[in-house]
């Protein structure tokens, strides 16, 4: 995810956020990024689909849980 800065940067504030502490997830943001834990894939996702709808294209997102 390096080739968009601010997808990743979105990634990261979003699990700074989240996993706030080791009781959380064990690992530093980019520890989980390098090793593609599930808390990556997870926030990953998240930023992905906030991009999205701040970009105007939530429809698309929705449009497959609908089919």
């Amino acid at each position: 995810m390096h080739h968009d800065t601010q997808l990743r940067a979105a990634a990261k504030a979003i699990y700074d956020e989240v996993y706030p502490s080791d009781d959380w997830s064990p690992l530093p943001f980019e520890d989980a990024e390098r090793y593609g834990t599930i808390h990556y894939r997870q926030v990953v996702g998240a930023a992905q689909r906030a991009k999205a709808v701040l970009s105007g294209d939530e429809v698309q997102l929705l449009l497959p849980a609908v089919l």
